[in-house]
């Protein structure tokens, strides 16, 4: 926007001044010839004036420019000059001006005794343009400021509206994003002002909404607990005791789970959260250690020793790393090794985790499709663990075998509006 409104300022700046200087150009071009050419004709006359006196010699002589005085017999004084058509209608006693090589001539006659005396004076190409060149120059270096210092001002101007536009294509991305604290700052003309109003209103109508749809599955998911705990009754009453602790278990992990819907229900309506992906990983990759070591797998740990923040909370890039990690030992044969890789980037970190196995298709992102009979929704986790902190999640097989997950997290955000680059290692 402010390229073009430049150039609709410099196009209808230069068009004005082309209407303006050109005729005033011209006018000044004009003016020269005209005083050029009156100085001509007041010198021919005061030659005139002295024709018959014997001071007409000493006349010429005074005139500071070539004069050139025809007498009636034939002879001339002053400075040679051709004998034109102009002359010799000059002789029959008219004034003439008329264009010669080089310049113009002034013809002045005048009455003396012995006859018509025809008194000549020429002007220069260089004395009718004197001082144009440089008044024309003024003029164009007048009309080049006058469109640079209109791009200028357009420009300013053009900034006043697009740097609010600007922050409304931030504001958006961020609500994309999940960021639902975003709010556009009101300024620019009426009309942005009145955009960036009805932005965050929508913000806050989204907001909202959400807060109450997940309040909506928290109720819903306290509700199962009175069947639960009916359930939880009639366990109890079962005569055999292995069949009733079996079943309690079952209802207890049943009641975890509902309670875990509960608590994150209500904990994605508070602040985004963010955590240490060096620590997380860490703990993870111990934990998993076990059951590699059991089955004789061999792991390639490369994590940071400093702190390397994320935009993801500590239980969701757990829950990724365990969906990640569990995907190898439920998809490859026991005794492939893997490795996993935690490091730093501009835009926050990236996991990668790669084994030694089979390998598998990109299509497991979407969510459901599974390889191995499990619910296929591990790799979908992951990818909007990822897809939350402003990351994406690439699954690829490598040249020599083996699949390659690459999550990439962004850093949190220090102010709203700036990404932290992650510490160094």
């Amino acid at each position: 926007m402010r390229r073009w409104l430049a150039l609709l300022v410099a196009a209808t700046t230069s068009v004005v001044l082309i209407a303006l200087l050109v005729p005033m150009a011209l006018l000044i071009r004009a003016v020269a010839e005209n005083d050029a050419m009156s100085r001509a004709t007041a010198a021919a006359e005061s030659v005139s004036v002295a024709v018959g006196t014997p001071d007409l010699e000493l006349a010429v002589q005074r005139v500071a420019r070539p004069v050139t005085v025809f007498l009636p017999d034939g002879r001339t004084l002053g400075a040679a000059a051709p004998r034109s058509d102009a002359l010799r209608l000059a002789a029959t006693g008219r004034s003439v001006t008329a264009e010669a090589a080089g310049g113009r001539e002034v013809l002045s006659s005048a009455q003396s005794p012995e006859g018509t005396v025809v008194t000549r004076v020429f002007v220069s190409e260089a004395e009718l343009g004197r001082g144009v060149p440089e008044a024309w120059g003024a003029l164009a270096a007048l009309g080049l400021a006058l469109v640079v210092l209109g791009i200028l001002l357009a420009d300013r101007l053009a900034l006043a509206v697009t740097r609010p536009v600007d922050g409304l294509a931030r504001v958006s991305l961020r609500l994309a994003g999940g960021d639902l604290a975003a709010r556009a700052e009101p300024g620019g003309p009426p009309e942005v002002r009145s955009v960036a109003m009805a932005l965050n209103h929508l913000a806050g109508r989204i907001d909202d909404l959400l807060a109450a749809e997940r309040e909506s599955v928290a109720d819903l998911s306290h509700r199962l607990r009175t069947p639960l705990t009916g359930l939880r009754l009639d366990a109890e009453s079962l005569r055999d005791p292995e069949e009733a602790a079996r079943v309690g278990a079952r209802v207890d992990a049943l009641e975890r789970a509902v309670s875990a819907v509960i608590t994150d229900a209500r904990r994605r309506s508070a602040d985004r959260e963010s955590c240490d992906a060096a620590a997380v990983v860490r703990d993870r990759v111990r934990f998993w250690s076990v059951l590699a070591e059991d089955q004789g797998r061999e792991v390639t740990v490369s994590v940071p020793a400093g702190e390397l923040p994320v935009a993801v909370g500590e239980a969701d890039l757990a829950a990724c790393v365990d969906a990640l990690l569990g995907n190898v030992f439920a998809h490859t044969p026991e005794g492939v090794p893997f490795a996993v890789r935690l490091e730093g980037r501009p835009e926050g970190a990236a996991l990668t985790v790669r084994d030694e196995g089979p390998g598998f298709d990109a299509a497991l992102l979407r969510r459901g499709d599974s390889g191995g009979g499990s619910t296929g929704l591990g790799l979908d986790i992951a990818r909007r663990t990822a897809e939350a902190s402003g990351g994406s999640l690439a699954v690829s097989t490598a040249p020599e075998g083996g699949a390659v997950v690459e999550l990439v997290l962004r850093a949190p955000e220090a102010d709203g509006s700036t990404v932290r680059p992650p510490r160094a290692p």
